[in-house]
């Protein structure tokens, strides 16, 4: 039996008869005509390159590297899990660690690559902060193998209601709407609109909110997707928040049926200057294989349409270490695997 819901969430705009909703809903050629057809494509009429050819390079972290980080430290896990290191303490986004991002440890989506660091090496974390309850973003192996090591777990509504049941302390759970947050040791974090959906099953579908998040560390503003479709919330998160350092964006897993709730390249580029951002950083790639485009094309053209709007970005190896202070572009390491031999 679930335990009762930490709140009543009737009361939220997001909210609708029990389940929640984006503001403008999708219109015509927004969403497949067909969800059984798109899932079968993905499972059984996949293009060759949608997995790379060879391993992805990863650079090994440790706790020993990490206890040496300087503060404004951040590195990229994989997928949408991001640590960084502020005010001296460490935040992690969407933990995943699991091989798959699946219900079923057998089957589903599976990593290109370990993760840089294990759960067990991670140093204690001040907080987790989630996006959403979807399968490769919240990992329950992961959550309960963190529980130990963190501080504080900040959730959009009703996902910290999927933490208690499954054994997280409620007093270390936070729960938020959009345009709400909390400051933690001098650290703001807020909750921010995002064009998504949510669900675990086929009868949960929207029962909890997603979210993308603001982190304001002093003069530093950093700005986490999540996953989104581009709307006009970044504008007004722009408008609010902007300008921003850092953009931590959304690019992969995209596809022609799906523009409602996944960004296209371009759209993430848009995105990032409605943000009124500085740096743009691709996230939500290079990790799993979630669409119909070759593994590699998300890192292509991102860069591309950036170049194009004089826009920095930011491509750092897995597990390499990313100077929030002092961003660099990094190097184009995704290019090299085109000309390894296959795997296979």
């Amino acid at each position: 039996m679930r335990p009762p819901p930490l709140g009543d969430y009737t009361s939220s705009p997001q909210s609708f008869d029990g389940r929640f909703r984006n503001p403008c809903p999708p219109g015509p050629g927004d969403m497949p005509e067909s969800t059984l057809r798109v899932w079968w494509n993905v499972f059984f009429n996949k293009p060759k390159g949608t997995v790379p050819s060879a391993p992805i390079p990863v650079h090994r972290l440790d706790r020993a590297a990490l206890d040496l980080a300087p503060d404004r430290s951040l590195y990229r896990l994989g997928h949408s899990t991001v640590l960084m290191k502020l005010r001296g303490q460490w935040w992690l986004t969407d933990p995943v660690f699991s091989d798959r991002a699946s219900p079923l440890s057998f089957a589903g989506p599976k990593r290109f690559h370990a993760p840089p660091i294990t759960i067990e090496e991670l140093p204690p974390l001040r907080g987790v902060i989630l996006s959403h309850d979807h399968y490769d973003h919240l990992d329950h192996a992961a959550i309960r193998a963190l529980d130990h090591k963190v501080g504080l777990f900040l959730t959009p509504l009703s996902v910290g209601d999927r933490l208690a049941g499954w054994g997280i302390a409620r007093n270390k759970i936070r729960q938020f709407d959009w345009w709400q947050g909390t400051e933690v040791d001098g650290l703001r974090l807020t909750a921010t609109p995002a064009q998504h959906f949510s669900g675990r099953s086929l009868r949960d579908g929207n029962r909890t909110l997603w979210s993308s998040w603001v982190l304001e560390d002093g003069a530093l503003r950093v700005f986490f997707s999540g996953d989104t479709g581009y709307f006009d919330g970044f504008a007004e998160i722009g408008k609010r928040f902007g300008p921003f350092d850092i953009t931590l964006m959304e690019t992969g897993a995209y596809n022609a049926q799906w523009p409602y709730v996944h960004m296209h390249p371009q759209q993430t580029v848009q995105a990032h200057q409605d943000l009124r951002g500085r740096w743009l950083l691709p996230i939500h790639n290079g990790t799993f294989d979630l669409a119909m485009h070759t593994w590699e094309d998300p890192f292509d053209q991102v860069l591309q349409f950036a170049a194009r709007q004089d826009v920095q970005v930011a491509t750092p190896m897995m597990g390499e270490r990313v100077d929030m202070d002092a961003m660099q572009p990094g190097t184009r390491w995704w290019q090299a695997l085109r000309t390894a031999p296959s795997l296979t």
